[in-house]
């Protein structure tokens, strides 16, 4: 398999890098540097060293880096120097795996991905993100969520990008999570940043004038050529989902005129017979059974109309 994937990166890269870029969202472009920190850990399985990973031209700029831990040692341990984070004590992640793999970010001159309208970044943006690392050749794999049980995590920015003149506001912690998420902070003595969780995170100040937003351009991963079949197939569950769902209420619409056609059937016989002639009732055995009170025509015998014979 893995020669497979080599293979497949020097015959087919050269061809998906001279396509047109197309506009990436950054959720994509985080499962995008996953896939290039698990190679660096698929050419290298060791636990507890951090490995750089390389990344293509078009991507020059970014810093990418994985470490494997042992779940155990995370949270009994923690780790001091994974760039600039500081892991203390007492992390824990959801749901529970036997190896975890960090991966580190340094956006660079990408940190622009991140845009704050009104502010501006003194630091690129950095992120630390946890995966399940019992398969290193897995791609698009899902964040698994880790937080800080006692200590929180710091995020040490060891240089910051001089203010402008005349701008006397002062800086602070801005933090990005996973679901478009934005929080500020104070920032701590030394520029440094606290966490409870994983994201993204940098130093912001606020500026006067807006600035505009940027957006990012870069090119599909190499490994990831399914894209559009995804989100045909998406599209696909939505339409039969709807569809499903349009089913479910007419048929609870028929079910429900169904019993309001009983209901008024049932109160039109109950009408029709408060209605009539009320009739006495009687026990016979042990039934009740209508019995008429009087006969309109009393019946008589044939022999009262015939003549007096004398014998």
């Amino acid at each position: 398999m893995l020669l497979f994937n080599c293979l497949y990166v020097i015959l087919f890269l050269p061809m998906l890098m001279a396509q047109s870029p197309s506009k990436l969202s950054v959720r994509l472009f985080d499962s995008i540097l996953q896939d290039y920190a698990f190679r660096a850990l698929d050419h290298r399985p060791r636990t507890g060293i951090v490995l750089d990973a390389n990344v293509p031209s078009n991507l020059k700029g970014i810093q990418v880096s994985a470490l494997r831990l042992r779940s155990g040692s995370l949270r009994k341990r923690g780790f001091s120097f994974y760039k600039e984070f500081e892991i203390p004590v007492g992390v824990i992640e959801q749901p529970f795996v036997e190896r975890l793999a960090l991966v580190y970010h340094n956006l660079g001159h990408f940190s622009s991905l991140y845009s704050l309208p009104g502010y501006t970044f003194l630091a690129p943006v950095v992120g630390l993100l946890a995966y399940d690392a019992s398969n290193l050749s897995a791609t698009n794999l899902p964040e698994l969520d880790i937080r800080a049980s006692g200590k929180p995590i710091l995020v040490k920015f060891p240089h910051l990008q001089e203010k402008d003149d005349g701008v006397s506001v002062s800086p602070m912690c801005v933090f990005f999570d996973l679901y478009g998420s934005v929080e500020f902070d104070n920032v701590m003595r030394g520029n440094v940043c606290q966490a409870t969780t994983q994201g993204h995170f940098s130093i912001v100040i606020e500026y006067t004038a807006p600035s505009p937003a940027p957006s990012l351009e870069i090119y599909p991963r190499p490994s990831d050529g399914n894209a559009g079949s995804r989100s045909k197939r998406n599209k696909l569950i939505i339409i039969i989902g709807s569809a499903i769902g349009w089913v479910f209420l007419v048929i609870l619409l028929a079910i429900w005129l169904r019993k309001c056609r009983r209901r008024d059937r049932i109160q039109k016989l109950e009408e029709a017979a408060q209605s009539g002639v009320p009739l006495s009732m009687t026990t016979v055995g042990s039934m009740k059974v209508s019995v008429a009170n009087v006969t309109r025509t009393r019946p008589k015998l044939e022999n009262d109309y015939l003549p007096y014979s004398d014998y």
